[in-house]
């Protein structure tokens, strides 16, 4: 690519990222104020502002994600369970800087309903993407309180970055903090991916700033890595995907994306890509079939230039937001290096006494185990993973429940006792009669629970399609006795 293409790209997301600014009211944050119950209150009655404004019936919002009349009373709900719970938030620099960030939002949504008046009823008007784009962001901010303070209480230096190499970056440069202004992480990051020019880093800072309030922090960090892995090419990934590549659109909704795709579905193989706003971490494409239906899917298991490499010699994704000609980007694959996990001489002993092997997959107890599940560690065989993804738990572990941000190919390194007389010599003599007439079983051991997983091997099928959004479950109202929380938000809490 020219370099002249290349400016032009940064120019438009400069451009993007100057309308970011302005929807967010003074973009950046400076040092929040310190948090008491007045601000708390403050925050809830301009949460309750945007609720009651967005009710209006002649606004017609869509029941789908993100649905601001959700996020906000979740939002809300999580925030109660935080105080609740937590007695120290006044000196929490994460809390202090995400409700100073909220408020700042919730002002620039109002600012956005005074500035285009009855141009709001317009679905296709510049403020209602306006009103998207914010609640956009709200939806990042969300998942990130969530991500920051499970079950209400601050995880601190327990979060955990799912990519290695990242997160030895993060706690090299900026120990066990939870945030960190731009222009800090810029200075780190420099150092290891060279940024080559002040354009170039406002767009980035345009992708990595999922909040928009000018401070990264470790879960904004972890959701850029995992889409732009693997480390060692991290921003050229990001050039190549989020600033020359015809298909990428930067915060657009899913509703956006059926629209946008609409005027090509005589034009099959026609596909754009955004990062997925309910699945953080992960992209979602979407494209034309070939009978001129518009589907959405998430990779799995692998990067999206693989996806987007497969999704083109298989005939889905061919032409890039309509366009005729789609980017070879066969040069720009690099095989993801496979983690090697040893076998201990214990951990041989123990299995063989089990009557299995460490390597043999725990769950179908057929297949040797090859992909490790990210951040928990546990392994299995990757037909395993696949079947168990497509279930109704699959975006958690099956052993842990802990939540699936990423995979890793791995190969275990059997433990050989023969190559080490002490070794051999160190097992009991049961475990060494098993070696020695070589009759170690591969089946399940007692105590082990074997699930049988459905497999089956086709040549080509297309992407796995992205759940349709669901309408919300229903849920039981707030109590909210003795609060002063503005009543419109409560109403709507209550109805769902």
């Amino acid at each position: 690519m020219s370099f002249g293409t290349l400016w032009n790209r940064l120019q438009g997301k400069l451009t993007e990222a100057m309308g970011l600014w302005h929807e967010s009211h003074e973009g950046s944050c400076k040092e929040p104020p310190p948090i008491d119950k007045k601000v708390i209150e403050k925050t809830w009655r301009l949460m309750d502002q945007v609720v009651r404004i967005c009710q209006h019936t002649k606004l017609n919002l869509k029941n789908s994600p993100p649905f601001i009349l959700d996020i906000l009373p979740d939002t809300y709900q999580h925030l109660r369970l935080i105080c609740a719970q937590e007695c120290q938030l006044g000196d929490n620099e994460y809390f202090r800087f995400f409700v100073f960030n909220l408020m700042r939002k919730c002002k620039s949504t109002l600012h956005v309903f005074k500035v285009y008046r009855e141009q709001m009823y317009d679905e296709f008007s510049s403020g209602r993407r306006s009103l998207n784009k914010l609640s956009l962001i709200f939806s990042h901010m969300l998942a990130e309180l969530k991500a920051e303070f499970p079950n209400g209480q601050f995880i601190g230096d327990r979060f955990r970055i799912t990519k290695k190499d990242a997160a030895e970056f993060w706690r090299r440069c900026f120990d066990n903090r939870t945030l960190v202004s731009w222009k800090d992480f810029r200075m780190a990051l420099n150092e290891v991916h060279p940024i080559c020019s002040g354009l170039e880093a406002l767009a980035l800072k345009t992708t990595i700033d999922l909040t928009c309030n000018d401070y990264i922090s470790n879960f904004e960090f972890d959701v850029f890595t995992r889409l732009f892995q693997p480390w060692t090419s991290l921003l050229r990934n990001w050039q190549i995907l989020a600033v020359t590549h015809p298909a990428y659109v930067a915060f657009l909704t899913y509703d956006e994306v059926k629209r946008r795709l609409q005027k090509f579905t005589r034009k099959p193989g026609s596909y754009v890509f955004r990062l997925s706003c309910t699945r953080l971490g992960q992209w979602a494409v979407g494209y034309v079939s070939s009978d001129g239906k518009i589907y959405q899917t998430i990779p799995q298991n692998k990067s999206l230039i693989q996806a987007l490499i497969d999704g083109s010699r298989e005939g889905f994704y061919l032409y890039p937001n309509g366009r005729n000609v789609n980017p070879d980007l066969t040069w720009a694959l690099q095989p993801l290096p496979e983690g090697h996990v040893k076998v201990t001489p214990e951990q041989y002993e123990i299995y063989c006494e089990m009557g299995t092997t460490f390597q043999l997959c725990k769950i179908c107890a057929e297949n040797d185990k090859d992909i490790k599940i990210e951040p928990c560690g546990h392994l299995l065989c990757t037909p395993c993973l696949l079947s168990w993804q497509e279930s109704e738990s699959g975006g958690t572990c099956p052993f842990c429940r802990c939540e699936i941000k990423g995979t890793e190919s791995i190969v275990i390194d059997i433990f050989e006792p023969r190559k080490s007389h002490s070794e051999a010599s160190s097992l009991n003599p049961v475990t060494q009669d098993l070696i020695d007439m070589g009759t170690c079983d591969s089946k399940s051991g007692q105590g082990e629970e074997k699930v049988e997983v459905p497999y089956t091997n086709q040549l080509v099928v297309p992407p796995p399609l992205e759940q349709a959004p669901l309408p919300p479950s229903a849920r039981c109202p707030l109590d909210i006795a003795g609060s002063s929380f503005p009543v419109a938000l409560e109403a709507s809490t209550s109805s769902r």
